[in-house]
């Protein structure tokens, strides 16, 4: 079971870097959905995410259409504040391939996609009267930990043992 990220058209490249970087740690594959805001040369990409950047399977999608043909009929979630679900009610238990989309920092999803896959949008609760959205990258940790919390944590360290190290 995998736990693809999915970036709509990112414009900020210190997020996508940051992201990459929670790709890493995950063995989450990275979906990058054209055109990005950024060349993935890019100076600020490199310092947040560059010494990771080798380590995650990134895949380029030429665009939204080209993406949902590569998706078929695998299970996609999209995470926006327009859902009436949090982002926790789903079962991510099952051994399939799950893709997890987020929409661009300044405009979030295309509203006819969402419309069009309702039932796939999830949201995480924060109040609305004091921030328009959180952050692309912290969304995006705190969706893929709550599925591989549901998942066990598969193939990830949970514990680490010193050896020689005082800590006192």
């Amino acid at each position: 079971m995998t736990n693809h990220i999915v970036l709509f058209e990112p414009q900020i490249p210190a997020n996508t870097g940051n992201i990459a970087r929670t790709c890493a740690a995950t063995n989450s594959p990275l979906h990058l959905i054209e055109p990005l805001g950024f060349s993935t040369d890019d100076k600020h990409l490199k310092r947040a995410g560059l010494d990771y950047w080798k380590d995650v399977e990134i895949t380029y999608h030429k665009n939204l259409e080209a993406f949902m043909e590569f998706l078929d009929q695998r299970p996609l979630y999209l995470i926006t504040k327009f859902a009436n679900r949090t982002y926790s009610e789903p079962e991510y238990t099952e051994c399939i391939d799950r893709f997890f989309m987020f929409g661009k920092e300044t405009t979030g999803l295309p509203e006819k996609l969402m419309r069009e896959n309702e039932d796939k949008c999830l949201r995480l609760p924060m109040n609305d009267t004091h921030v328009r959205s959180l952050n692309l990258s912290n969304t995006v940790a705190i969706v893929v930990y709550e599925a591989l919390r549901q998942q066990n944590f598969p193939e990830l360290e949970l514990s680490h043992h010193y050896e020689n190290d005082k800590l006192d």
